[in-house]
């Protein structure tokens, strides 16, 4: 008995010596007029060297925070991919963009009046963390997945701005809005979300936003020079096959087979909940990995 105690304690100790570590930090947003926090996972070779690393931004959903992907266990499965060198080491980024109750605190990752996040993350947070960490900081050794409103921030990221990302990671991504007419299914070519419906006006905006900027109308306007640069990109979308997202997700990735952009589709089993987002981080840091440069 004392023999196999002996032998768990060393195999922790092994792990823990091999393991990385989450600090929080935070950056004043001139654009957002207030501070925003933000998590950080560090590599465990991080604190040895001045070696600068590939970096992926997590984004979490609606109702989460900074704190969500802590929760849902990113150190655990980082640590265990990238001591098996399954994937190389890299910095992992997860910013806050909202949190509880939706009906009073701003949530989303794109523009709204009173919330230009799209303009926050890209003007002045990317950037200063970038400059703050030893990040590579170029499109191929940049990545950002996320899920549910992350996944659709995911989405409308890459498209937007295709020159900063060569992989987009979409896990049950909010790309449609609910049609009462069609009981309440989402779906991609819904009609724009009424006031009334909610409490609020920031409730309101946080929907709106999403409307906007679904993914498939945007596919459908984009010119030739933008569709030939969402080619550079690596797609993926992975959503369960009882999720109420299931539908607005393969919509956009027949849109992306449409215009002939590659995308990988993977419809597995589960529903809109943690433990899905959990098991797909164990997809998800080896695809990043695969589509980054070397």
């Amino acid at each position: 008995m004392k023999k196999l105690i002996s032998i768990i304690s060393l195999a922790l100790t092994i792990i823990c010596a091999n393991a990385g570590k989450i600090v929080t930090d935070s950056i004043n947003s001139k654009v957002l007029k207030t501070w925003v926090k933000y998590n950080v996972y560090l590599p465990d070779s991080y604190a040895r060297g001045e070696k600068q690393y590939p970096v992926l931004y997590l984004l979490h959903g609606l109702k989460g925070t900074y704190e969500t992907w802590k929760e849902y266990g990113l150190s655990l499965v980082a640590d265990l991919k990238m001591r098996n060198k399954e994937v190389r080491e890299m910095v992992i980024i997860m910013p806050n963009a909202g949190g509880m109750p939706v009906d009073k605190i701003r949530n989303g990752y794109f523009d709204v009046e009173g919330w230009k996040y799209e303009t926050f993350f890209f003007n002045e947070f990317l950037p200063e963390v970038e400059k703050k960490y030893r990040i590579i900081g170029d499109k191929g050794h940049r990545a950002v997945s996320g899920l549910s409103m992350g996944g659709s921030g995911t989405i409308t990221y890459g498209m937007h701005h295709p020159e900063q990302f060569c992989a987009c990671y979409d896990m049950s991504g909010w790309v449609g809005l609910s049609d009462s007419r069609y009981g309440g299914i989402f779906r991609t070519d819904c009609p724009m979300p009424e006031r009334s419906h909610f409490k609020t006006d920031i409730e309101y905006a946080t929907h709106k936003s999403v409307w906007d900027n679904r993914p498939v109308p945007y596919l459908e306007q984009a010119s030739k020079e933008k569709l030939a640069s969402l080619k550079t990109v690596r797609w993926y979308i992975d959503v369960g096959d009882d999720d109420f997202l299931l539908e607005p997700n393969v919509d956009l990735y027949l849109a992306m087979r449409k215009f002939k952009i590659p995308c990988e589709l993977r419809v597995q089993d589960g529903v809109h909940n943690r433990e899905y987002w959990y098991k797909a981080l164990y997809t998800m840091l080896p695809f990043v990995d695969r589509s980054m440069e070397k």
